[in-house]
């Protein structure tokens, strides 16, 4: 009985690993697609686009789209522009929403309810409702730079970082998470002196590696995917992100070899930042199951 057991679980785990793998071929597919699309000529792209021929580096391949989309567009200058924006947003959206949310979760005081029920609101409200307002706010508002006190933020990084540091979501995914944290481990910290600012940074937030990295991936995706706001907000180049300066190839002559190397190129930091929020997320796991 043992041996057909461990036979059957064996069988199990491979058919597992078979659904795992061929799930993952299929999120896999289109990748492969861009970046085989971008190594081909057009004519080429587009007579083994129906076939298996697309998945494979066939015929005539070299870095002639690369080269053209360099000199089409400053890439390298929207990729930037992407980066910076998107990290800022998030490292400041995980210390805003964090902070909300542990005033939700663990602090006594009259009216958090009622407040959180407003928060959690705002999911339901789509973002076309309020980007006029939004803009016409954003124009007025005024900002001390470096040449003084001015009024207006458009056209800048400001604009684009700013009104989407603080969303429901993430607030409502740290306040979940926090409620779950043992009370008693808050208590004792109370007990032992501790000020609420203490086990914010010391207590909390050193066992919230998974939130936090939940909370980055979603903002993540939704900040460096930015189109509407930035092409409302920006028209100078100096400070487009990548999915507004896609249009430079929709322009005069269309080369879809081009498109395929400019969103290869940006789809890199995609990944980079996939890959390390994933070794983070491992480390904060294995550091909390020491502590604990």
């Amino acid at each position: 009985m043992a041996a057909v057991s461990y036979r059957g679980d064996k069988l199990r785990i491979a058919v597992q690993y078979l659904v795992l793998t061929m799930i993952a071929v299929i999120f896999i597919f289109p990748l492969v697609f861009m970046l085989m699309s971008s190594l081909k000529p057009d004519q080429q792209l587009l007579t083994d686009s129906g076939s298996m021929r697309a998945f494979l580096p066939v015929g005539d391949i070299s870095l002639d789209n690369y080269r053209n989309a360099f000199r089409r567009a400053p890439i390298g200058l929207f990729v930037f522009n992407s980066v910076f924006v998107t990290t800022a947003t998030v490292m400041l959206s995980l210390f805003f929403c964090s902070l909300a949310g542990f005033s939700i979760a663990l602090m006594n005081w009259r009216g958090k309810s009622f407040i959180l029920a407003a928060i959690l609101a705002t999911l339901t409200v789509p973002f076309e409702t309020f980007a006029v307002p939004l803009l016409l706010m954003s124009s007025k508002l005024p900002w001390i730079g470096a040449s003084g006190l001015e009024f207006g933020w458009l056209n800048s990084y400001r604009v684009q970082i700013i009104p989407w540091i603080a969303d429901g979501l993430t607030i409502f995914l740290f306040v979940q998470y926090f409620r779950d944290l043992p009370k008693d481990l808050i208590e004792a910290s109370r007990v032992e002196g501790a000020t609420w600012w203490q086990i914010y940074y010391k207590v909390v937030m050193p066992l919230s590696g998974p939130v936090i990295a939940t909370a980055a991936i979603l903002k993540f995706l939704v900040m460096y995917n930015q189109y509407l706001w930035p092409l409302m907000v920006v028209q100078e180049e100096q400070y487009r992100p990548v999915l507004v300066g896609l249009q430079y190839f929709f322009q005069l002559n269309l080369a879809w070899g081009e498109v395929m190397a400019y969103l290869s190129l940006i789809t890199v930091p995609v990944l980079v930042f996939y890959l390390f929020l994933q070794r983070a997320f491992i480390a904060s796991i294995a550091s909390t199951g020491v502590k604990g």
